[in-house]
């Protein structure tokens, strides 16, 4: 077990530092660079809602194979990953992303600007449920390439739903977080009740998940330990 709760699955933080330092770092975009920084700087511990620059390495390289041109991004925080997918698509492309809280992407958003991809994104201020209803209702299902969501993980099931209507087949529905920091693993009775606190209840939402992802055969899965987990699923029906 850690002796401490972050968000990575890596258990040695020398070998995160190197990973970081040797491969991530050195190609990050700038502004992908100042929108990490800003977002420590005001938000400490809480950026590392953020994925990590190894994560978003990945993120754009999949996006590039994928030759994605309409994407949806529910949860958006700073918006570190929404910059990374508007850094890969192309000129013309369309991201749409969605947050109730609209001053956290506006810590972001001068980075964005700045970048020269503002153009390619609608932000949305609202519940991800209402805006994907709308989308939905407005007949958008199966038009979306890619959807990566970094949320509020006891409604990740339900976002499924909504974005497997969404996302065309052959799509990716990617999931942030879902090995929260190694502990999905843990044996509740080993548990002392000091970790089950500090971990909390989404370590129980996203075994939830990983189970029913796993048993979902609409889409083809590959759950991958990179950053604090990412579940890729590729929607078949």
């Amino acid at each position: 077990m850690k002796d401490k709760f972050s968000c990575t699955i890596l258990q040695s933080e020398a070998l995160t530092k190197y990973l970081l330092e040797t491969s991530a770092y050195p190609r990050e975009h700038e502004q992908l660079k100042e929108l990490r920084n800003a977002s420590a700087e005001k938000y400490q511990q809480l950026s590392a809602m953020n994925v990590p620059a190894d994560e978003g390495q990945f993120i754009s390289l999949l996006l590039k194979v994928m030759n994605a041109k309409k994407t949806i991004e529910v949860g958006v925080f700073t918006g570190y990953s929404l910059l990374v997918t508007a850094l890969a698509l192309p000129h013309d492309a369309k991201i749409v992303a969605i947050d109730p809280d609209r001053e956290a992407y506006e810590t972001g958003l001068p980075f964005i600007e700045k970048a020269g991809v503002a153009h390619k994104i609608q932000f949305i201020d609202s519940s991800a449920k209402t805006a994907m209803n709308d989308f939905i209702d407005n007949g958008e299902e199966g038009t979306f390439d890619f959807a990566f969501v970094d949320a509020d993980k006891e409604n990740y099931v339900n976002y499924h739903e909504q974005l497997l209507k969404l996302v065309k087949v052959g799509g990716i529905i990617a999931y942030d977080n879902t090995l929260w920091s190694g502990t999905v693993a843990l044996v509740d009775e080993e548990l002392s009740q000091e970790w089950i606190d500090r971990i909390g209840e989404h370590r129980i939402n996203l075994r939830n998940l990983n189970t029913f992802l796993a048993a979902d055969s609409r889409i083809e899965l590959a759950h991958l330990s990179i950053g604090d987990g990412l579940t890729l699923c590729r929607r078949v029906k």
